[in-house]
């Protein structure tokens, strides 16, 4: 029996935030140092498969939801697709370079 678009993306989702909640765990760990949250940072950004990191692939998600919803909006104005186009813009732009930015702070040497 196969499931459904919107069963295997609920599934998809579940999957992401467990695998976010393992990142949240352990940044809430007592051991953790400014470098190794520094290297932690750089990975939410920089992690080569794929290409940009997590906030670059949530990026490219909503990127796809808002050229879809210009093709299927009512009236092509623009009222789902601009929304969703600037969020991520927002998270490849604000987030993403606050993320570095906040590496550089705690471990300057070590965050690119």
């Amino acid at each position: 029996m196969s499931r459904t678009r919107l069963e295997r993306v609920r599934a998809s989702v579940g999957i992401a935030s467990l695998a976010l909640q393992q990142i949240e765990d352990d940044l809430r760990a007592d051991d953790v140092d400014q470098e190794e949250l520094a290297a932690i940072l750089c990975e939410l950004i920089e992690d080569t498969d794929p290409p940009g990191g997590v906030l670059a692939t949530v990026a490219q998600l909503l990127t796809a939801a808002a050229r879809r919803a210009e093709q299927i909006e009512p009236d092509r104005d623009g009222d789902a697709s601009c929304p969703l186009h600037e969020a991520a813009a927002l998270i490849t732009d604000d987030a993403g370079q606050r993320l570095i930015w906040s590496a550089r702070a705690l471990h300057p040497q070590g965050a690119s």
